[in-house]
């Protein structure tokens, strides 16, 4: 005695063919890869501009002076390296600023380019019982005044030169 089903085949474990797979899935996910890809270059394309006018400085920039540069390292739980970099900065102009960007190039012992990094600078607000840092727009900097700042730097390239980096104001905002 046998049971049949209209299926019976398939509970008989016979021949069965695949139904055919659509390609529709993949040409979705290929075309939604290819958006996303594009939009990634556009928007790489834009931060380059971006990063070719911030190497063209502020005017403003030559009345600001940095001077007492100063380096220390440390590491973190992570085991990394920290860079700092203390110093003066002088607001020699007649405006007062509340915002300050600046381009530090960090050179190295075999003479290759160095590495350039874009920054905000920010004043050291207070040096005890730890160096606590705040952006200058929490506390302007009128005509006349020097302020102590400090860059951080998680990666200093492992070929730099361990001397001062060069540092340069490339863009300044007025209060």
């Amino acid at each position: 005695m046998t049971n049949k089903s209209e299926n019976g085949a398939f509970l008989s474990g016979g021949s069965h063919e695949p139904e055919p797979r659509s390609l529709v899935p993949w040409v979705i996910a290929g075309a939604f890869v290819l958006v996303i890809a594009a939009v990634i270059t556009f928007l790489g394309s834009r931060s380059h501009k971006n990063d070719a006018n911030a190497s063209s400085p502020d005017p403003y920039a030559q009345k600001l002076a940095i001077s007492d540069l100063a380096l220390s390292q440390s590491s973190n739980m992570a085991g990394s390296q920290i860079t700092y970099v203390d110093g003066t900065i002088t607001n020699q102009g007649d405006r007062t600023v509340d915002g300050i960007s600046v381009q530090t190039s960090f050179h190295n012992a075999a003479g290759g380019p160095p590495q350039v990094d874009l920054s905000l600078l920010n004043l050291i607000r207070t040096r005890e019982p730890y160096v606590d840092i705040e952006p200058v727009s929490a506390d302007p900097i009128r005509p006349g005044q020097s302020r102590s700042f400090r860059l951080i730097f998680d990666h200093a390239s492992a070929d730099w030169d361990q001397q001062n980096p060069d540092i340069h104001v490339i863009q300044v905002h007025f209060k």
